[in-house]
């Protein structure tokens, strides 16, 4: 095991992204004015930035940084988790809790609608991945978190650690598509 210390860092809350906020915000400001617009454009932004993101860390950066050496891998998560903290809590959320009140808005929680089906297919979808995300992704990046900031870190346990997020969230992109299915089948 290495136990030289990574470079020092910038305090946690330098490093968020602080602009994710803007996404429950403008959620909360299409609720009290009860703007079925806005309320659909944040859902479908922030569900678009979610998935994206989602896609990107499970199928493309996960199959990345298994071929890059662990100093290397190391690095990249250094920079990586404390900008993901805030942002996937922010943009699953707004995308999950948007969602739900468009359904009911529109009526579609009614179980007579011809779309609840749909509906319910898609709440069981954001139902688990919020879990696997605020359950699993959310702690695990923590730990990683608090392990980088040890004078010697274990890379082999952050890198372990990090296998299993991008394996979580490569299960994630996996529902993601099933969700745009969902979404798609909705719209028509």
């Amino acid at each position: 095991m290495e136990t030289q210390a990574v470079t020092p860092m910038k305090p946690l809350w330098r490093q968020l992204a602080w602009w994710s906020l803007a996404f429950p915000i403008v959620m909360v400001v299409a609720l009290v004015r009860h703007d079925l617009s806005l309320l659909n454009w944040i859902h479908v932004l922030s569900g678009a930035l979610w998935t994206g993101a989602d896609l990107f860390m499970g199928f493309v950066l996960g199959p990345v940084l298994r071929l890059l050496e662990i100093r290397v891998r190391t690095a990249v998560i250094t920079y990586l988790v404390p900008r993901t903290l805030l942002y996937f809590p922010m943009v699953s959320l707004t995308t999950g809790t948007a969602g739900w009140f468009l359904a009911n808005w529109l009526g579609f929680m009614n179980p007579a609608h011809p779309r609840y089906d749909w509906i319910i297919a898609a709440l069981v979808l954001v139902v688990v991945m919020t879990v696997l995300g605020l359950g699993f992704l959310l702690p695990n990046s923590l730990r990683i978190w608090f392990e980088l900031r040890k004078a010697a870190p274990d890379r082999e346990r952050i890198v372990r650690i990090n296998r299993i997020n991008i394996w979580l969230a490569g299960l994630q992109g996996v529902m993601q598509i099933a969700i745009i299915a969902v979404m798609a089948r909705l719209v028509m």
